[in-house]
């Protein structure tokens, strides 16, 4: 069908309506506090959905629906939803980060998460986990800034196929956009939009689902069978091979100690845990959202599911991989206002993630760099500015890191494995933190150093999935750090 003005008429009124929305937020600061954890009067239940939003980037949305519709010669490699095995273990990770983790974040007063190794270890061990964090975020985002322009691109593509550079466009449009309110609002607007953008990316990926069923024909049980046909049915693999992502093991127990170094140890993530009243419902705002998420990557999966018997009966579009299936058919088969309001979904996620990205990169630069080195000598109304002016510094990063991924292969498993290969160590070090009282600095420092060359090793020269690499990574930096540490003393 194309994507007619009425479909860009409710996009353009997306993207307008949240920038302004956003921008609003911006009165309500009064400190550096204010802009990075706000006033700390927000609903559990809103944080909640908020950290549910901000790990939903376009790469669940676009990645997961063409993991589901690829077909592998084995299910667990992916094409069914043994995917689900791996979000099991997201939700076993967030007892236990409420368990271990977050009691120590509420001990005192801490505006990042590195400021707990500052706090057990020293300086240094803090510096070096939050530089990771800066260049593991920044490449990690800029794969999902990229993965939002593949959106746009189908969607400029079908109006002016003729324009060049359709991508450079899409993730300039936008890394801006986003910039904006986040650069006004701050961490308020970065919760409050992620709300409006959640309720908007779930309704309109439920809206697709339901076009899907009675866009192929024999509805539901046309689409079943298709799926059983084609081996997408399979929940559950009991398989031990480790180069395998979508084991039971590998999902349960990779999937756990990847969410507790990304919930755990990420500040994109601890931020949110931070904003809340207080431990308990800190605690409460972390489990309700693995249940959400649960029910988000079944509906996704389902999605891939639909989009494989859709494209049995009906011409494929042409596409470069198979991430571009789901822009593809909103733009081509949906009706006319009802394409504006699926593709404005894919944007609330995009939109959504990179907002916090933003606020963490620049919360961490500002609160565990620049403030213990300038010390008393900057005011509070200087660190403002210069908060904003940061945040939009590492905007214009991470659209150039977007414009560099284009190159990097899928987006789903890119974002996935950048992540994973700097999770490993960052965890292993905050385990040592509030686990041990022998470990030292020294070896701490040690422990992340080996474990994150040992892992961009793993990834280049073996076959290990990726969805082990946080529990070797973390193995490592444990191991290593107690050892170096008894040597030291």
């Amino acid at each position: 069908m194309g994507f007619s003005a009425v479909n860009y008429v409710v996009l353009a009124a997306y993207l307008v309506g949240i920038t302004i929305f956003g921008s609003r937020f911006r009165k309500s600061h009064h400190s550096v506090k204010d802009y990075f954890l706000g006033s700390r009067q927000t609903s559990w239940v809103v944080i909640s959905l908020s950290i549910v939003a901000t790990e939903t980037s376009t790469l669940t949305l676009i990645g997961v629906p063409a993991l589901a519709y690829s077909v592998y010669p084995r299910p667990e490699q992916g094409g069914s939803f043994t995917y689900l095995q791996v979000v099991a273990g997201y939700v076993v990770a967030r007892f236990v980060i409420s368990a271990l983790l977050i009691p120590a974040y509420f001990q005192g007063e801490m505006l990042t998460a590195y400021e707990l190794l500052n706090r057990r270890f020293g300086p240094h061990a803090k510096h070096f986990a939050a530089s990771l964090f800066l260049i593991m975020r920044a490449l990690a985002e800029g794969v999902r800034v990229f993965a939002a322009s593949l959106v746009l691109a189908a969607v400029l593509s079908a109006s002016v196929p003729g324009l060049p550079h359709l991508w450079l466009w899409s993730i300039v449009i936008v890394g801006v956009l986003t910039l904006v309110y986040t650069f006004e609002g701050g961490i308020a607007a970065v919760i409050w939009t992620d709300l409006v953008q959640l309720v908007i990316y779930v309704g309109g990926s439920l809206l697709a689902a339901y076009m899907l069923v009675h866009l192929v024909p024999g509805g539901w049980t046309a689409i079943v069978d298709d799926a059983r046909a084609s081996g997408k049915l399979q929940f559950v693999s009991w398989s031990w091979d480790l180069t395998v992502p979508f084991t039971f093991w590998a999902g349960l127990i990779g999937g756990c100690f990847l969410t507790m170094a990304s919930h755990g140890t990420d500040q994109l993530l601890v931020q949110r845990l931070l904003t809340c009243r207080n431990q308990r419902e800190s605690q409460l705002a972390l489990i309700l959202s693995g249940f959400v998420v649960l029910g988000q990557f079944a509906l996704f999966l389902t999605i891939g599911m639909m989009l494989h018997a859709y494209y049995a009966v009906h011409p494929l579009p042409p596409m470069a991989t198979n991430d571009e299936i789901f822009p593809a058919f909103i733009v081509r088969s949906l009706p006319h206002g009802i394409a504006g309001l699926v593709i404005a979904a894919i944007f609330a996620a995009a939109m959504s993630n990179l907002s916090g990205s933003l606020n963490s990169l620049a919360s961490t630069s500002i609160l565990d760099f620049y403030k213990p080195l300038a010390g008393a000598r900057v005011d509070e109304a200087r660190l403002l500015t210069l908060s904003r002016w940061l945040t939009a510094a590492w905007g214009l990063v991470l659209i150039a890191i977007a414009i560099m991924a284009r190159g990097w292969g899928s987006v789903f498993t890119v974002g996935l494995t950048i992540a994973s290969i700097v999770y490993g160590p960052m965890l292993g070090a905050f385990l040592l933190g509030v686990l041990t009282t022998s470990a030292t600095e020294r070896g701490v420092m040690a422990g992340i150093g080996v474990s994150l060359v040992s892992m961009i090793l793993v990834r280049v020269f073996t076959p290990l999935a990726w969805t082990w690499y946080v529990l070797a990574g973390t193995a490592m930096c444990m191991g290593v750090g107690l050892v170096v540490s008894r040597v030291g003393r």
